[in-house]
């Protein structure tokens, strides 16, 4: 791994969260979720990856939830795997509108590959929920991307769609399921943008309820 890359890949981290940091001090109809990352390659068979994410609610005008994920790739096994290790910090607001924490380590086995021309890959992620003031669980979560061989504009606009599906390994069962669509696009040889529309159905107290979301990402590779 070079120097100069690791240098690149801390400073930019610094400033991903110093960013971040700026807006959860700050102080609908749908929701806005805006995403930052960057990924490193370590040597030919691990890379390291820092995201970012924070959500805003009530038409995209209130901040109510950030996280902080760090974690490590193993891309030895094969071409059509890898598996991870992370560990994210999740800040959210309550019902009564106070933050509370969460520590989620979770681990990930991403299945990729080609069918019928169409790029597809399947992310599965077991995690545990250590909550503040709420009964700590572990989660199952099935993520199915599929990226359609086709660049649209001059900017080389990459559609796709997904859907994942959630998972409470305790008497709650399935709870959650999240359709996505959108565009992934290449701003540069070493920055990828992605924007798209997410529907997220949950599972509440015996009655399902719905969000619409707004998304934008930049991830930085070094």
């Amino acid at each position: 791994m070079k120097a100069r890359n690791q240098v690149r890949f801390v400073i930019t981290i610094v400033t991903i969260v110093f960013a971040g940091e700026v807006c959860f001090a700050s102080g609908g109809d749908f929701e806005y979720w805006s995403t930052a990352g960057a990924s490193l390659d370590i040597n030919r068979d691990w890379g390291c990856t820092f995201e970012e994410e924070l959500r805003f609610k009530d038409g995209g005008g209130e901040l109510y939830y950030h996280h902080s994920d760090l974690g490590f790739v193993y891309k030895g096994l094969a071409s059509w795997i890898d598996l991870g290790v992370n560990f994210r910090k999740v800040y959210s607001k309550n019902s009564a509108g106070e933050w509370v924490q969460e520590d989620r380590p979770h681990f990930n086995a991403t299945l990729k590959g080609k069918v019928f021309g169409l790029d597809v890959s399947n992310r599965s992620r077991l995690e545990y929920r250590d909550r503040e003031n709420e009964k700590d669980l572990w989660r199952y979560r099935n993520k199915l991307t599929v990226k359609l061989p086709v660049e649209l504009t001059r900017l080389k606009l990459q559609p796709y769609v997904a859907e994942e599906a959630f998972f409470n390994l305790d008497d709650e069962g399935f709870n959650r399921n999240r359709l996505y669509s959108g565009f992934s696009v290449n701003v540069s040889k070493k920055v990828k943008g992605d924007i798209y529309y997410l529907w997220q159905t949950t599972e509440s107290n015996g009655k399902w309820e719905d969000v619409s979301v707004i998304g934008t990402g930049l991830k930085f590779y070094f």
